[in-house]
């Protein structure tokens, strides 16, 4: 048994972030990877906990040394996941990092640090669905959920450069989906596959 690295993507309201706290729940040998951002911590977040909270330039020193596995800018803050925390919490862990296309697109690239990096995509049963969850949940402006649904066009046709695409249709069934995608990369014997 090896613990792996995975990355979970897909368009806003398909329900990774549900996911990915049942997974957390229901398995002790997951956690979930802290990133780091240059935007002020909100009301209740803890240093080390939702992020780690860095200033520009040492977020900056950061990218210089190389050690983020991926990173970006939205809304004049970065983001990025550090590549040293993620190393050392495979000592223990396999862990889950939720982001982007763009970003998996990044975090393959360091497989040969990293041993297989399993990239699995959320996807929603259609497009009706995905439109009438994000309404649902109350927080999307007109501007921003035409927004959001022009994003997921492009999400969309990044899914091929993913090992496993889930649908969630219904939470326990993609749940249990993504359980059995985990136990089996985790029980692949060879690093490098």
């Amino acid at each position: 048994m090896k613990n792996r690295l995975f990355v979970i993507s897909g368009p806003a309201g398909v329900g990774k972030g549900t996911l990915v706290k049942l997974l957390l729940q229901e398995d002790p040998a997951l956690t979930l990877s802290v990133s780091c951002t240059t935007r002020a911590p909100r009301k209740g977040e803890v240093q080390g906990r939702e992020y780690f909270f860095l200033t520009k330039e040492g977020f900056q020193d950061r990218i210089d040394s190389g050690d983020f596995l991926e990173w970006d800018e939205h809304f004049g803050n970065f983001y990025g996941t550090p590549k040293s925390f993620v190393l050392e919490q495979l000592e223990e862990k396999s862990i889950i990092l939720e982001i982007d296309v763009a970003g998996a697109r990044q975090v393959k690239q360091h497989e040969a640090d990293f041993g297989r990096i399993v990239l699995i995509m959320i996807v929603p049963p259609d497009m009706e669905t995905l439109k009438s969850r994000l309404v649902g949940r109350g927080s999307e402006t007109e501007e921003t959920l035409k927004n959001r649904l022009a994003r997921v066009e492009y999400e969309y046709a990044q899914k091929d450069k993913y090992d496993y695409v889930v649908v969630n249709d219904n939470l326990e069934e993609a749940k249990r989906t993504l359980q059995n995608i985990i136990l089996q990369e985790t029980n692949r014997g060879d690093k490098h596959d």
